[in-house]
């Protein structure tokens, strides 16, 4: 079985509520976190997969449709490879907030379908999230949760942005 490290998009890939943007609504709203695309690059030398499993309730509450969100995908997984980084596979769940699907985070089903799909050693990879849903989804699937922030009494390290948080993910996944 392979091993992955599920990542967040808002807050752990790209700017959100910050001086620049508010929301990413379209592909020019998405600006990369500093030493995003290096932290993703030397993931990918050690996992065989790297996904963005990100919630999108703005699609649910009518901000923007769909097929904009895929846009904004599509450009940050294209950015992304134009600095040697890949995304395997972009999810996310279109819903309402409270509106009680199952692919929602918490809940783990997207992080669990991917397993699936993907022949995926759930115990053996890891979460990475800015938010305790993030986390949660992550332990509710088998991952281990990385937290990126200031405090999460549920995950297994705490880092203050991905880049920091890498060499702990792949120092863990290698013992």
């Amino acid at each position: 079985m392979k091993k992955a490290v599920f990542l967040d998009r808002d807050g752990v890939i790209n700017e959100v509520l910050t001086n620049r943007v508010k929301f990413v609504n379209k592909p020019q709203d998405l600006y990369f976190l500093p030493s995003v695309p290096q932290a993703i690059k030397k993931l990918n030398e050690f996992f065989d997969f790297v996904f963005v499993v990100t919630n999108q309730g703005g699609v649910g509450l009518g901000y923007m449709k769909e097929s904009k969100l895929q846009q904004i995908h599509v450009h940050m997984i294209k950015e992304l490879e134009k600095k040697g980084a890949i995304i395997h596979e972009a999810v996310y769940c279109p819903h309402k907030p409270k509106a009680g699907c199952g692919c929602r985070k918490p809940n783990s089903k997207l992080i669990v379908d991917l397993g699936k799909k993907y022949d995926i050693d759930l115990a053996k990879s890891y979460m990475v999230g800015d938010t305790d849903t993030d986390i949660i989804a992550g332990k509710r699937a088998g991952t281990k949760g990385v937290f990126l922030g200031k405090s999460d009494p549920l995950a297994d390290a705490i880092f203050p942005d991905l880049i920091s948080a890498v060499d702990w993910i792949i120092e863990d996944a290698t013992a």
